[in-house]
């Protein structure tokens, strides 16, 4: 009977430091555990050597049409942002640009089209599929790093695992967002995105916590990016206007900012001062006929009366110009 106690005794201690051990063995020492997706091996994949830069000047034509995509990660890390996660977040950058002028579409294109095929033509042959003038590509990169504190001591006993936060969970998370002109494959602009966050936590609920600061960092980031590239496009638009030779910018269905539309303006007060020479002679003209003003061209239409004379009504056609 004596025997029976102490082999359950010593079989209980060496269950409880088999478990200690566990616990230590995962927090006591700290573990670090990352992910990330990198532009560069996308763009140039097995270490490929950059080709000739283009020396042809990107013509965007406005309002642009845009793809915009995560780079895919190498593998298929157990502990990446989920594909539902970052739809969720390009979504939302998706709707901070999407009723800008200059932009006509963004395309939230999925992760798995990137991934058949990597490289310029890879990215090349997904903004064809799409329609899309140029490619805004998101890389990230996250570490996750867990260690204990002091009171991580009490990990000892079961109530101390259970209750006391003896571990401490750091998150840092940088995402990149490269914006490429798909037919020269050049870099217009990029912006930045940061995001530094701690919790402490019990050496139970470790592991919630760290998948929870995970997705929580990711989004924080993103959202500082998307906050940098609003900065960075208005740089980018002033960075025109100091050196036009980085980039032509041509406003779609006009080669000079809306000069169709003053042709057309123009054919019609001719037409207008023509018709008004020929009542003039007539003698049946009252009024003043067209003039232009700060707004477009403003046309004096002559209406004729019972009385045979012609009294004036005034529209203004204003020409549409894009800035």
């Amino acid at each position: 009977m004596k025997t029976l106690h102490v082999v359950t005794a010593i079989t209980m201690v060496t269950l409880c430091i088999a478990g200690c051990s566990a616990i230590f063995g995962e927090h006591g020492d700290g573990t670090r555990t990352g992910v990330s997706s990198s532009l560069v091996d996308y763009l140039y994949p097995k270490g490929e050597i950059p080709a000739a830069q283009d020396q042809r000047i990107p013509h965007l034509v406005v309002p642009l049409r845009v793809g915009l995509a995560f780079v895919p990660s190498a593998g298929s890390p157990a502990n990446a942002p989920t594909e539902a996660l970052k739809n969720q977040l390009l979504e939302q950058v998706r709707k901070q640009f999407i009723d800008r002028k200059y932009i006509a579409s963004i395309e939230v294109i999925p992760e798995t089209y990137l991934k058949s095929t990597r490289g310029f033509e890879g990215m090349q042959q997904v903004a064809r599929l799409y329609g899309a003038d140029v490619m805004a590509l998101v890389s990230y990169d996250q570490v996750t790093t867990t260690t204990d504190n002091k009171l991580a001591l009490t990990y000892w006993t079961i109530v101390g695992a259970y209750v006391i936060k003896g571990t401490e969970n750091q998150t840092q998370t940088f995402v990149d967002t490269a914006v490429f002109d798909v037919a020269t494959r050049k870099l217009l602009f990029r912006a930045p995105g940061v995001d530094s966050r701690e919790q402490s936590s019990t050496a139970i609920e470790a592991s919630q916590v760290v998948r929870d600061s995970r997705a929580e960092s990711f989004t924080a980031a993103m959202a500082n990016m998307t906050t940098n590239l609003t900065a960075e496009l208005d740089r980018f638009q002033q960075r025109l206007k100091d050196n036009p030779q980085m980039a032509q910018v041509e406003w779609k269905g006009s080669s000079s900012g809306g000069g169709a539309a003053l042709d057309w303006a123009a054919l019609g007060l001719l037409a207008v001062a023509g018709w008004r020479r020929t009542r003039l002679r007539a003698g049946k003209v009252s009024g003043k006929g067209v003039r232009l003003t700060g707004k477009g061209v403003r046309l004096i239409v002559l209406k004729e009366n019972k009385s045979d004379t012609f009294s004036s009504q005034s529209d203004t056609f204003s020409p549409s110009t894009t800035s």
